[in-house]
């Protein structure tokens, strides 16, 4: 499975690969009222899905932060941000961070979103976190951006994600 770094030591990743051009696969997270949300396949919108391991952290803050204000203007994309945090953490940090224009998620029950997006962390320090990854879905529920941050601690290339949002249908 493809890899990722935590500060420089090699991290595997679990679960199924997916790459641009693939179904996006819909399952099923955790929103911060404990409802279901749903992740993935085809929809009336653009989908962001932005995995990190944890909130808590100040990237992962930071890049839920960047995209909230970043995807405010996009009608046309919903943004999900899932992370291994319960969600009375996630809606802590939601209302702290004023975070209002995209959805939080947490996978922490059975990590089928980090599993079915292949971004599960599978050991080192990190292991049962998600890898910080972005993934654009189009209506019919293709893959046409995926990107997996080569160093966890490091933020995406929010230019690139935005391009993608603007170029899927």
């Amino acid at each position: 499975m493809q890899t990722t770094m935590f500060k420089g030591t090699p991290v595997k990743l679990a679960g199924n690969e997916l790459n641009v051009g693939d179904d996006a696969p819909s399952v099923i997270a955790t929103g911060t009222d404990l409802s279901d949300v749903e992740i993935g396949g085809a929809k009336d919108k653009i989908q962001l899905i932005v995995t990190v391991p944890s909130l808590d952290t100040a990237t992962c803050a930071a890049e839920t932060r960047r995209f909230n204000v970043e995807v405010n203007n996009l009608d046309i994309c919903e943004t999900t941000v899932v992370s291994m945090d319960l969600p009375f953490a996630s809606q802590r940090f939601c209302s702290t961070e004023g975070i209002d224009n995209l959805t939080v998620a947490s996978d922490y029950i059975d990590k089928n979103v980090s599993k079915a997006f292949g971004v599960l962390m599978d050991d080192n320090k990190l292991k049962g976190l998600s890898a910080r990854a972005v993934f654009v879905i189009d209506r019919d529920g293709k893959i046409v951006y995926k990107e997996i941050v080569p160093e966890v601690t490091d933020e995406p290339n929010y230019e690139a994600v935005l391009e993608a949002i603007k170029g899927a249908r």
